[in-house]
């Protein structure tokens, strides 16, 4: 059994959990197909306080752990299981659970710096950016950081204008230009939903 990477990048609140998850929906989930997220991979920093980890550029290149996710891709692809790091966005450090996550047929791969990084780009079979305009992506941002994050707003928007936009600018859309499809309206455009979704179809039954 071969196995594919689709690649899922593009700015923060562009969409790409939600369309991630609406090309895996109708299919055998942890066994056909895989949802793996880039944050996890977010560098572990027990050493600094709560204060300065709360002041870290979490979009920046630097702030993850390429290296341990471009391994486990390719311990996937060798047929071996991994271990996905757990991320808390609260205390900014990893939890002392993972993820295990076995070989399958679709390996969905989800993050903001994915087609920055060259090595991860290579082994992804393919590679899509979601296109979001930036309002749409903050307004997002405050609610999912607000709600489901227990931030207050102000710390979001002091972080997006200090690090989420200049990174954005400097690394996630140059990053653009390496995808084989670009998807607008973020992760409700149901005609590139329904087109992956047959792509992935016709992915697994080849390996049947």
């Amino acid at each position: 059994m071969s196995n594919i990477i689709i690649g899922v990048s593009g700015p923060s609140g562009s969409g790409k959990s939600l369309f991630s998850k609406s090309i895996s929906c109708n299919f055998d989930l942890n066994n056909e197909v895989v949802i793996i997220s880039e944050d996890g991979y977010y560098k572990n920093r027990p050493d600094l306080t709560f204060e300065e980890r709360s002041l870290q550029n979490y979009d920046h290149p630097d702030a993850f752990e390429h290296e341990l996710l471009f391994k486990h891709l390719l311990d996937l692809k060798s047929k071996k299981f991994i271990n996905v790091p757990q991320y808390d966005y609260v205390s900014h450090l990893r939890k002392k659970e993972t993820t295990k996550i076995l070989p399958c047929s679709v390996i969905i791969l989800e993050g903001i710096l994915l087609l920055a990084d060259e090595k991860i780009r290579q082994i992804t079979d393919i590679k899509i950016y979601m296109d979001s305009p930036l309002d749409i992506c903050l307004s997002r941002r405050i609610y999912r950081d607000s709600v489901e994050r227990g931030r207050d707003i102000e710390s979001v928007i002091t972080q997006y204008n200090n690090h989420v936009r200049p990174m954005y600018f400097k690394f996630v859309e140059p990053s653009r230009k390496h995808a084989d499809i670009i998807v607008p309206k973020g992760g409700k455009n149901h005609i590139a939903i329904d087109v992956i979704k047959a792509k992935i179809a016709q992915l697994i039954n080849q390996n049947n």
